[in-house]
């Protein structure tokens, strides 16, 4: 009984952190599952595939494309190689991302192999800040969004606090459950106009600062920082709303053959010629897919100039029905 306790106690800690949407694959049911009394899918029907991640090209890396290989999580997009402790390991794959920009990275857990008196657990995470419901201009401010919110089932151990890690700036904030006896330390950053959090948790604090040292091998692009992240350099500038009236010159609007009432989030990377040079659909149907980028691939942007000369530009715009924002992160997390 405990031992169920402590998992829903989870679920729910993570869902306050940050919006999390989905839960991994299942075990125990579906096609894909090893318990041969599972239920199997329907056969004689047709299965189509809802709203979904893609992009109109697969050379340029995506938030959502990290893997974990030789115990190692790279992550192109957001520059990033974190190289897990040992007898620590990837079991599944996370959701894809949801229509307000949240993406499970990474679902660390101990190994078969794992030998240590407590387990735990490690969720790489992302919130894109441009299609966050919450209200929060960097990381930092989302962080202390987190801990405003807290239940009163949870307890701050340490609040909102600035420390370096790889040499790079993160907050960290810890809390813990008390009836669960469990402990959650986050470690959070920007990276391109998104949050990096990394969410330990497990019943053994000495082993989540184990954990934590660990952290100190990863390496990260030198934009990395709570209220920094925002681009430049190697990558696109992000820059929040540069698709406003302002900003555009020529522009058709997608034309949608069918109704559907799902937001459709886009991050698309403009360059310095003004011209829509890549489309990342966070979360749409196929058809969905085909008009946005038909139209899209027709706007024209004013250069995003800087020291005087055109730069590549990222931001994100939101077609269709926009999800409602919250005034509050444990408001999302209760209407979730």
């Amino acid at each position: 009984m405990q031992n169920r306790l402590s998992r829903c106690v989870l679920l729910l800690g993570l869902s306050v952190t940050l919006l999390t949407r989905a839960q991994g694959a299942p075990q125990s049911g579906g096609d894909f599952s090893s318990n041969p009394e599972a239920k199997k899918l329907p056969t004689g029907v047709i299965l189509v595939r809802g709203a979904w991640s893609s992009a109109s090209d697969s050379a340029t890396p995506l938030p959502e494309g990290g893997r974990v290989t030789s115990n190692v999580y790279r992550n192109e997009y957001f520059g990033m190689a974190y190289a897990l402790s040992p007898d620590w390991t990837e079991k599944y794959t996370g959701p894809p991302p949801s229509d307000s920009g949240y993406y499970t990275l990474a679902q660390i857990r101990p190994a078969e192999t794992y030998r240590g008196a407590s387990g735990g657990s490690i969720l790489v995470t992302a919130q894109d800040l441009f299609f966050t419901p919450t209200p929060a201009g960097n990381a930092l401010e989302l962080i202390h969004s987190v801990k405003d919110n807290l239940t009163a089932d949870f307890i701050v151990e340490q609040p909102p606090t600035m420390v370096r890690i790889a040499n790079h700036s993160f907050v960290r904030f810890d809390y813990a459950s008390p009836v669960a006896e469990l402990h959650w330390h986050i470690l959070a950053t920007q990276i391109r106009c998104h949050l990096v959090q990394f969410v330990i948790t497990s019943r053994d604090t000495q082993l989540i600062e184990r954990l934590v040292q660990d952290m100190d091998k990863m390496k990260l692009p030198e934009e990395a920082g709570p209220i920094s992240g925002r681009g430049g350099g190697a990558v696109p500038v992000c820059i929040k709303d540069y698709g406003s009236d302002e900003n555009i010159m020529e522009r058709v609007d997608p034309v949608f053959t069918e109704r559907k009432f799902n937001p459709v989030p886009v991050r698309v990377i403009i360059g310095k010629d003004g011209k829509v040079k890549h489309i990342h659909f966070l979360s749409a149907f196929p058809d969905q897919v085909k008009a946005v980028s038909d139209a899209l691939f027709q706007w024209r942007f004013r250069p995003y100039m800087r020291d005087g000369k055109p730069v590549e530009v990222e931001t994100g715009i939101m077609f269709g029905h926009a999800p409602r924002r919250a005034t509050t992160a444990a408001n999302e997390a209760v209407n979730e």
